[in-house]
């Protein structure tokens, strides 16, 4: 492995690289071993755990077979590259991120899972109860929803009861029960921006109107400009966040809190609350709630449990003190049948406090991360991006200084093997073509400063060249 290679690649990614052409050198049809570990390690000068993980994912992707005892073989014959970029970026962008051969800068792999956990709880209760206790209720397990409604109260005058929520297979799901529920369907709808692509998607696909609202650089809205969009538009619901925006990182102002209820209430308009990113803040006393401000029978607060405890829970959930006759008979109409057992072990989870201390640890690993993550690209992209510590989440809203296109930064860097995500799929409309989201890689501990340092030559060219070539 030559000097450049280590440079501008990652050590893991050099390696599968270099296992690859040495499958595709086989012949068709020939099974061979291929080299050890140790001897790949001495061949190659790195680490026996990064020639493992470059070899693990070769497995996982049924390129080499494990013999215990005797090694690794592959059949010969040649390999498929990755495909060119294309037309649609967010395609693209999802595409590459499954990909072994890429390092990953979205932090999304830094969000802890309880699988551990909620799969011991799992088998206790089987062992327990082993026949289900009841009916699959089509709200979603009682015990569960008691659980999540005691979570949510905070006050006699503030309090949930499990009538009020509802759980759902996913968000996409949970977005279209709900429409249908309270007649909303094709209704516009105005949302802060930057905002989830996910969360856009959704909203885009079950045919509502979408209109963007900027944030401030500290979290702000507009206040103005809100008041006119209300004025002018025919607006029946806003979505903001409950605490944490994303992929922003800020904290809306609470001093903007009645303002923004007044107005709320003044115009007769939902308050669509997104609690998705709400337990991970960095703050260690939380700021309160915008929902803790506005009419409750005006209110719809929704999550996942995949943000709380992992992809092993990905069910959504909604809070709603409004229409329960006819949300229930919506989500009855569905029919959603989300297995009881593993409900039954989340809800043990909550109730044993155990996903609190869970967060807790989660909180104090993501600001380790994140706080690193800001000082490098402080020391290697201070003087080419302009951004700042997040309030909290997983990831870096980064401006780049000097007029560039992110779309064209994005398929330069793919070639290197670096994968981030281009401001402008945070938009409908294609806006933040100067921005970038920048989370803690897939790779190893190393390919960190590698990766930023690949972006930062980019970063540079361009600002020679006047564009990116």
């Amino acid at each position: 492995m030559t000097r450049q290679t280590k440079n501008n690649d990652f050590a893991y990614q050099a390696v599968y690289r270099y296992l690859l052409e040495l499958i595709a050198q086989m012949a068709p049809g020939s099974y061979s071993k291929l080299p050890s570990l140790r001897d790949l390690a001495q061949r190659l000068n790195v680490s026996i755990s990064t020639i493992q993980y470059a070899y693990s994912l070769l497995e996982h992707e049924g390129r080499v077979q494990s013999v215990p005892k005797s090694g690794y073989f592959a059949s010969g014959g040649n390999v498929p590259a990755l495909p060119f970029a294309g037309e649609d970026l967010l395609q693209d962008l999802q595409q590459y991120a499954r990909s072994p051969q890429m390092l990953v800068f979205s932090g999304a792999h830094s969000l802890p899972s309880m699988e551990a956990s909620l799969l011991g709880v799992e088998r206790q209760l089987l062992r327990q109860y082993p026949r289900p206790l009841g009916p699959v209720h089509p709200c979603g397990e009682l015990e569960l929803r008691t659980a999540l409604a005691a979570r949510y109260t905070r006050s006699v005058a503030l309090y949930w009861n499990a009538e009020d929520v509802y759980l759902a297979l996913d968000l996409r799901s949970l977005f279209e029960t709900l429409l249908a529920a309270l007649e909303l369907q094709g209704c516009t709808i105005l949302v802060t921006s930057p905002c989830s692509w996910r969360l856009l998607r959704i909203l885009q696909s079950a045919g509502l109107r979408v209109i963007e609202l900027p944030l401030g650089a500290d979290g702000a809205l507009d206040l103005e400009r809100f008041a006119s969009l209300l004025e002018r538009e025919p607006v029946r619901m806003v979505m903001l966040a409950s605490r944490l925006n994303s992929p922003h990182g800020s904290l809306m102002p609470s001093a903007q809190h009645q303002a923004i209820a007044q107005l709320l209430a003044q115009h007769d308009v939902w308050l669509l609350e997104n609690d998705l990113d709400a337990e991970y803040y960095f703050a260690a006393n939380p700021q309160a709630c915008l929902r803790e401000m506005v009419d409750p029978q005006r209110l719809l607060v929704f999550s996942s449990l995949e943000r709380s405890v992992g992809a092993e829970a990905p069910y959504a959930y909604l809070l709603s003190r409004h229409g329960q006759r006819r949300l229930q008979r919506q989500f009855l109409a569905r029919g959603f049948r989300l297995p009881p057992l593993r409900q039954q072990a989340v809800a043990r989870l909550y109730a044993k406090g155990r996903i609190d201390v869970h967060l807790a640890q989660a909180r104090l690993r993501l600001r380790e991360r994140v706080t690193h993550l800001y000082r490098q690209m402080q020391i290697q992209l201070g003087s080419q991006l302009h951004f700042q510590m997040p309030a909290g989440g997983v990831t870096i809203w980064a401006q780049v200084q000097m007029p560039t296109d992110s779309r064209m930064l994005f398929n330069r860097l793919l070639r290197q093997g670096l994968l981030i995500e281009p401001g402008e799929v945070f938009s409908l409309h294609g806006d933040y073509r100067q921005y970038l989201r920048l989370g803690w890689p897939s790779g190893a501990q190393g390919d960190l400063q590698s990766g930023l340092s690949v972006l930062s030559e980019e970063l540079q060219r361009a600002q020679k060249t006047g564009k990116l070539p």
